[in-house]
């Protein structure tokens, strides 16, 4: 673990008045993280959105002293840092407009992993919402997928136990630090979780779970994933906030349908009537509209087009897709250092031209 750099990365986050955006901000202006720190309040000053006040915190640098309380607890508890310039930082996070600096990390998988489930619901589910989220989880464990969710009551944390049964790597999004559990009563699940999977955490590890952490919790959840799934919810909570943020980041959002009077189902029943999901049942349905390829069965080979001519960019694309067996255009988009408007056009020519496949989730196969 590098020490000075990661006191920095950590020192930044924790600064009053600064979040992800105008942390993103001053370093880009000031060339680094450790250079916004030794940046002159004039020079802070000249930085476009930053005021007296914000200057001043910055210059205080008081908060250097908690970064190298958290640096040791990580040390001690084996907590991977993931700076959002990193590598290993979540591709599907990196374009995400509202996405964390810092993220702590507890765990054992790649987040980078080729496919991510969320599934979440309503913390007071029926006895059927639980069978069917139970039998959704079962239905993915052929697919090789990462399943991840909130470690809440309800839905959420029937998921993660079905995961840990059947050893379906899933990660738990936390509304706090990690330096505890919430609830308590799964700790247990929790540590289960890290064997494979892990907890992933925005918060230093002292922050307790405070009400409006949580809506912040679901943006990593959306953010994260390729498809959500909402098993039950009412019109409003946790679970319609991460469906919106899913359509927002153009994830696939998925819902089971409900009887029209019950009020655990209203939500989905919304989500579904005004197209913000697809309606889905079972397994099936979703791997058919991601366009997953069926245990067993062999994928169907498309002949591309010959002696196309590609432009510049076109054909960095195609470096970068050719030894992939399917990207996300997030991590194209970041890769190839391109705006997400850009890459968009560029592979919709691509699509034309007959040598790129497009697949659900804004995920792209060369041919």
């Amino acid at each position: 673990m590098k020490t000075e750099k990661l006191l920095y990365q950590i020192g930044i986050s924790l600064i009053p008045m600064v979040g992800p955006k105008t942390a993103r901000s001053l370093i880009s202006y000031c060339g680094g993280v450790k250079e916004v720190f030794e940046a002159s309040k004039k020079e802070l000053l000249r930085i476009p959105g930053i005021g007296e006040k914000t200057a001043e915190s910055i210059r205080r640098q008081d908060v250097l002293q908690k970064a190298e309380h958290e640096i040791s607890f990580m040390e001690q508890h084996d907590i991977q840092p993931l700076f959002y310039l990193d590598k290993l930082f979540p591709t599907r996070l990196k374009n995400v407009p509202d996405s964390p600096l810092l993220l702590f990390y507890k765990g054992s998988i790649d987040l980078n992993a080729k496919r991510v489930v969320a599934i979440v619901g309503t913390r007071r589910p029926s006895m059927l919402g639980r069978r069917l989220c139970e039998e959704l989880v079962e239905g993915l464990q052929p697919y090789d997928v990462v399943v991840i969710s909130g470690l809440a009551f309800g839905i959420d944390i029937t998921a993660h136990r079905k995961c840990v049964e059947l050893g379906i790597p899933t990660l738990g999004a936390l509304g706090h630090g990690l330096g505890l559990i919430y609830p308590n009563q799964h700790k247990q699940t929790a540590m289960q979780m890290i064997e494979n999977g892990g907890l992933l955490s925005e918060y230093i590890s002292n922050t307790a779970p405070e009400r409006e952490h949580f809506p912040m919790r679901n943006r990593i959840i959306a953010g994260m994933c390729d498809a959500l799934i909402v098993v039950e919810t009412a019109r409003r909570g946790g679970s319609m906030i991460s469906a919106y943020l899913a359509n927002d980041y153009n994830r696939d959002v998925f819902a089971l349908p409900g009887r029209p009077r019950d009020t655990q189902s209203h939500g989905c029943n919304h989500l579904i009537k005004s197209h913000k999901a697809a309606l889905i049942d079972n397994m099936e349905d979703l791997a058919y509209a991601m366009n997953w390829e069926p245990p067993g069965q062999q994928k169907k080979v498309i002949q591309p087009q010959l002696f196309v001519e590609l432009s510049e960019t076109e054909q960095a694309i195609a470096d970068f897709l050719k030894p992939r067996e399917e990207v996300g255009i997030d991590e194209l988009t970041y890769a190839l250092e391109m705006s997400s408007s850009q890459m968009a056009a560029l592979l919709l020519n691509l699509e034309f031209k007959g040598v790129l496949r497009s697949l659900p989730g804004k995920r792209y196969a060369w041919l």
